[in-house]
């Protein structure tokens, strides 16, 4: 199967759903078009609220292209690279609709990110996390802010020098990452379904003000993120790095 993003809407919520053949990893044309397509759902006057789903029945996302990752061969290039999420996640920020997550397995670095973007997120008792970062020779730093947010400073800080282990779902959801964990896909969509068309039947001019609310200290992200990537685009570089992507090729 090829990579896609799609946006379906039904009953004024829009489903987007990314995917790629290798677990829902994001190389920078996904990413791209993932941010193209929140920032005009986020526009949409037929859409109340947004679901940000991917593809699969298996892992969520696996985080950024592996492919691409050992192909940099600059800085300028590796700031791109990584600017991919800073721009997704900067998208989810400013989108003026809720966005709700719904992850049905695993979350991999700048999944991890994508899944802490999202104003409220419903997940499966097959969704554990790892922020992988740290054990190739970069870092999580674009999605830090926003994983941050969601978990606190110390639970981030755990699961990034921690980088080769995978936090179950329960875990997730005691540090605020998940609001509801369920037993099997079909529980989740179903929760997820029921959800948004409560949601959906709420002021959405008082559900975009409370988003605001939610966001409130986070302007600063649209140059925070990008040094971020920056910080990445430089380690990837490094011969450390080099030398452990070597060894995953």
């Amino acid at each position: 199967m090829q990579p896609y993003v799609t946006l379906n809407i039904k009953d004024e919520v829009g489903y987007i759903e990314f995917f790629h053949p290798e677990q829902n990893a994001m190389p920078t044309e996904n990413l791209k078009k993932l941010e193209e397509t929140i920032v005009g759902a986020g526009a949409n006057e037929a859409i109340k609220i947004i679901v940000l789903k991917s593809g699969g029945d298996r892992t969520f996302c696996a985080g950024a292209s592996f492919k691409e990752l050992v192909a940099i061969e600059n800085k300028e290039v590796g700031t791109q690279f990584f600017s991919g999420f800073a721009n997704v996640i900067n998208a989810m920020r400013l989108c003026p609709k809720l966005i709700i997550g719904r992850v049905q397995g695993k979350v991999v670095g700048g999944g991890v990110g994508l899944a802490a973007a999202t104003d409220y997120c419903l997940a499966t008792q097959f969704a554990s996390i790892k922020l992988s970062e740290l054990s190739i020779g970069i870092g999580p730093f674009v999605i830090e802010p926003a994983v941050s947010r969601k978990i606190g400073k110390a639970a981030m800080s755990q699961m990034t020098i921690n980088a080769e282990t995978f936090y179950i779902a329960q875990w997730a959801k005691e540090k605020g990452l998940y609001a509801e964990v369920y037993d099997s896909v079909d529980a989740l969509d179903e929760a997820v379904e029921a959800f948004v068309t409560k949601l959906s039947a709420y002021n959405p001019k008082a559900l975009q003000q409370m988003k605001q609310v939610f966001w409130e200290g986070t302007a600063h992200w649209d140059t925070l993120l990008l040094q971020r990537a920056e910080i990445s685009g430089t380690l990837v570089l490094s011969e450390f790095a080099k030398e452990r992507l070597e060894r995953f090729k």
